[in-house]
């Protein structure tokens, strides 16, 4: 692949810093490295490729030059930035919120729906991370017998709300050991030795806005306008790797074990399932990796046609980072910028 020049914007923060780990450990064929951020982390040093990137301070003049943009930064961030980055002649490859849902944006995870970058005008969008681990284990099994009805429930990591909840559930934890109350700064409740189901504001329809990204997200990426998707959200007190567990409805028969033999096949997905062995998927074992883990694979005994699994992954790797980069990957092979 050519070396191209590329922008990582919020490159202090967690994704963002996976971003250039990432860039260093897939080898990206990169010519100059651009690391931008809030101009008064400017001067912060990052280390890449066994040297110090110097962090500048985000503008549109910081994207002279450059031919990917890669953003890891809030939505109203992004709406800003990225408009200003593709009029410099950049592709942006978003991972907020902002321009998931916009038409004529691709939402992609390359495993899944790789071509429809092709279609991008600019702006690609990275899904939300238990969207992206979701359809990465449950796209193989719709191709074999066509999905109908996905019911998923999530244990979602502290640190998908950042540094902040990392350090809010090591604080708590060991403020509850000691006998002492913290009050929560970053989640609604503590977290430390607790379950919150409740990530992002509550909507009209009494779901969260994380468990309706599932929903609409799951159907543009998948091209299923239809499919039928019922999720519940929940933070848990875990440090890195979301978890869901996920039933699945499909059109065609398909037993536990052509499951296994499909998924064990499909790009980016590792099957762990020998529960005799105690064998299956967990967060401290998923973590600092780019895989979807697949495990407890089994016949729903209430339902006809239907499967449980259980799915854990990195969501700042595959569920953020890696994505993007794999994104990044294939614009560049295919010389879409």
């Amino acid at each position: 692949m050519a070396a191209v020049n590329v922008a990582v914007v919020g490159a202090t923060g967690a994704v963002g810093r996976e971003m250039m780990k990432v860039l260093e450990e897939r080898d990206f064929p990169l010519g100059r490295l651009v690391c931008l951020a809030d101009p008064r982390e400017a001067g912060t040093r990052i280390p890449f490729r066994g040297e110090e990137v110097v962090v500048e301070g985000a503008s549109a003049a910081s994207f002279a030059g450059v031919d990917i943009v890669l953003l890891a930064v809030a939505s109203e961030i992004s709406e800003e930035l990225a408009p200003q980055a593709v009029e410099r002649g950049c592709v942006v490859i978003d991972n907020s919120y902002a321009f998931r849902l916009v038409e004529g944006v691709p939402l992609v995870v390359p495993e899944v729906n790789a071509d429809d970058i092709r279609q991008h005008r600019g702006i690609i969008a990275n899904p939300n991370c238990s969207t992206i681990i979701m359809v990465v284990a449950i796209n193989p099994l719709h191709q074999a017998a066509g999905l109908k009805r996905v019911v998923v429930s999530t244990y979602q990591a502290v640190s998908g709300a950042g540094i902040l909840g990392i350090e809010e559930l090591t604080q708590q934890t060991r403020a509850a050991l000691e006998g002492r109350e913290l009050q929560p700064q970053v989640f609604q409740y503590p977290i430390a030795f607790n379950l919150i189901p409740h990530i992002d504001a509550f909507q009209a329809n009494g779901y969260t806005k994380e468990e309706m990204k599932m929903v609409w997200e799951t159907r543009k990426i998948m091209h299923l306008p239809g499919l039928a998707v019922s999720p519940t959200t929940v933070r848990v007190p875990v440090y890195r790797s979301h978890s869901e567990s996920i039933n699945v409805e499909t059109e065609r028969p398909l037993s536990a074990e052509q499951a296994r033999s499909i998924l064990a096949a499909a790009p980016g997905v590792v099957v762990q399932d020998d529960p005799a062995a105690r064998v299956y998927p967990m967060p401290l074992r998923a973590s600092h990796r780019d895989e979807v883990f697949v495990g407890r694979i089994r016949e729903d005994l209430s339902l006809p046609n239907a499967l449980n699994l259980w799915v854990v992954a990195d969501q700042i790797r595959k569920g953020a980072a890696t994505n993007a980069v794999q994104i990044a990957e294939i614009v560049v092979a295919e010389g879409l910028y």
